[in-house]
């Protein structure tokens, strides 16, 4: 048996002795570089670095549709406080047959960690259909609109904020303009960010003007009230809701908006009724900035340049944004 030499025995222990005070030593420098520089930037700006919140996808957005419809990530901090950057918090409103634990498992997160305070709620959830409070925006969008307008004030007081931006997807995008343009809503908002939404009304892949010609939508429709599922025939093409919305135009004063859209919409159909004539608007077609982008009207939910062009919409607001061609959505 080789047994060391004695000298090599203290070199050892001294070894030993300078790795258990080196490495400490090393550590806390290395934390102490990483949080000097947070610190420099909020002397800068006046504001203080905030949490950064895990951002999920689809996996994430599954889990939380059956275990966890009433939270995400990064939403609904009611002690965050807006920021001279960010003004104006967000509030998410989620589509039909989701809740916002499930729509907002990306864009909740991400806008949290860009620095928005960022708020969400359920909606819609009044049929026997919701599945224990996981399938919101059944129900009248009329309605649903109230529960938006309670959401909106109780946002303003948590957080001193003057106005709220808007980020809906489907139904969610539509519904807004009710609570722009019947509740009083244009005086609290600043921005629209609208994802897919049904404006204007949906043929569902042509499924309506089939129903229509069939003579079958009466009796669907007749089921739908039955259900209390009005929310799915307020969003029909040519229905008595949206022939009221629309009647004295598109938007309102003061508020700025962001359409976005998929050419491979098969929910929200066709793709071009979603988007807005007016003052203060921007109709965006994802594939009209990147061509082989397949996302399809669930699949914006998790897409990335639709997330991009979002935080665009929601922050420096640049006219000529280009997002960048990755990470798309599921093409459904």
């Amino acid at each position: 048996m080789n047994t060391p030499s004695a000298p090599t025995r203290p070199r050892r222990a001294a070894h030993r002795r300078a790795a258990a005070v080196l490495v400490p030593l090393a550590l806390a420098a290395t934390a102490l570089t990483a949080t000097a520089a947070p610190a420099q930037a909020s002397s800068q700006t006046g504001e203080q670095p905030r949490k950064q919140y895990p951002v999920g996808g689809v996996a994430e957005g599954v889990s939380n549709f059956l275990f966890s419809p009433n939270a995400v990530s990064g939403v609904n901090d009611w002690n965050c406080k807006p920021t001279a950057a960010h003004p104006n918090p967000v509030v998410l409103v989620h589509g039909t047959g989701v809740n916002l634990g499930a729509n907002w498992v990306k864009m909740g997160p991400t806008l949290a960690n860009e620095g928005h305070c960022v708020f969400a709620f359920n909606y819609g959830m009044g049929s026997p259909l919701n599945l224990g409070g996981r399938v919101g925006g059944l129900t009248s969008i009329a309605k649903s609109a109230e529960t938006m307008s309670a959401f909106v004030d109780k946002v303003l007081a948590a957080t001193g904020a003057k106005k709220v931006n808007v980020l809906g997807h489907s139904q969610g995008g539509m519904m807004p303009n009710y609570y722009l343009k019947r509740l009083g809503g244009a005086q609290k908002v600043d921005r629209l960010v609208a994802l897919a939404p049904t404006n204007h009304g949906t043929t569902l892949s042509g499924l309506v003007n089939l129903g229509k010609a069939l003579g079958l939508l009466g009796v669907v429709n007749s089921a739908f009230d039955h259900l209390n599922l009005s929310g799915l025939k307020d969003q029909e093409e040519g229905s008595d809701f949206q022939k009221a919305l629309w009647a004295d135009g598109d938007t309102v004063p003061g508020v700025r908006y962001t359409v976005i859209a998929t050419k491979y919409d098969l929910v929200a159909s066709p793709y071009s009724n979603g988007f807005l004539k007016g003052d203060k608007v921007r109709n965006i077609a994802l594939q009209d900035q990147c061509p082989k982008n397949p996302v399809g009207h669930v699949g914006l939910f998790t897409d990335g340049p639709t997330t991009q062009n979002v935080v665009n919409a929601l922050g420096a607001d640049k006219p000529d944004f280009k997002p960048a061609c990755q990470d798309y959505g599921l093409p459904f």
